[in-house]
């Protein structure tokens, strides 16, 4: 089986939706449909895909934001992200509104994502882990046999994620990052929620907030 993923950016937030699939069936999912709904249906009939989940990192509106309306118009469920994000989920109109993005929605998905779960689309599984600090709620899909993770705004090339909003922690950020994303090894190249893409192995080198041998915490 070949994964492939497709980066296509959206909202005033430039957020990296990934659509990914199997490229034996054609058969895939989306990660983030965070707005451009329209244009994210093109780019699914573009690609020959056949959508069959929709997952979701964290509840914040450039991530989120076009979910309710994407399963509306294509009948597939929303797995993700963790309870813990509910008050997120819930206020992304309210968030959107901020900002422009008159299109977005709040939902429920159809299933909760806890640390250890599996998520699955065709015969292709991605494992989640519960990676709080951004966001309490903030999960990552990780494809091991592809050595690929999809990390939202949980780390970035040279960066990671802001931690100053509602029920944000710095501490629990660093902590997903060490002990949940290192493990997957260096060689693991991520798909960050906004920017370009590294290896966990580069940012262990380089990352100013993260890099091996900075003083922990």
């Amino acid at each position: 089986m070949a994964l492939k993923a497709a980066i296509i950016p959206v909202t005033p937030f430039q957020q990296n939706c990934s659509l990914v699939w199997n490229d034996d069936t054609m058969i895939g999912a989306i990660i983030d449909p965070g707005g451009e709904v329209d244009r994210l249906l093109g780019a699914i009939e573009e690609t020959g895909v056949t959508l069959e989940k929709i997952f979701i990192t964290h509840g914040h509106a450039d991530h989120a934001g076009g979910a309710a309306e994407l399963k509306e118009r294509t009948g597939v469920p929303i797995e993700g992200p963790h309870p813990d994000d509910q008050f997120w989920l819930d206020s992304i109109e309210s968030q959107a509104a901020r900002f422009g993005m008159s299109d977005a929605r709040s939902f429920t998905p159809d299933r909760w994502l806890k640390d250890n779960d599996t998520v699955t689309f065709d015969d292709t599984t991605f494992e989640v882990r519960h990676c709080p600090g951004h966001t309490p709620g903030h999960v990552v899909f990780h494809h091991a046999p592809s050595k690929l993770c999809f990390v939202g705004d949980v780390l970035f090339h040279g960066s990671i994620g802001r931690t100053d909003f509602p029920r944000g922690n710095h501490q629990d950020l660093l902590n997903s990052i060490r002990n949940r994303l290192w493990p997957m090894g260096n060689e693991t190249n991520f798909v960050p929620g906004h920017g370009p893409m590294s290896t966990f192995g580069q940012e262990r080198q380089t990352n100013p907030f993260v890099a091996d041998g900075r003083a922990v915490g």
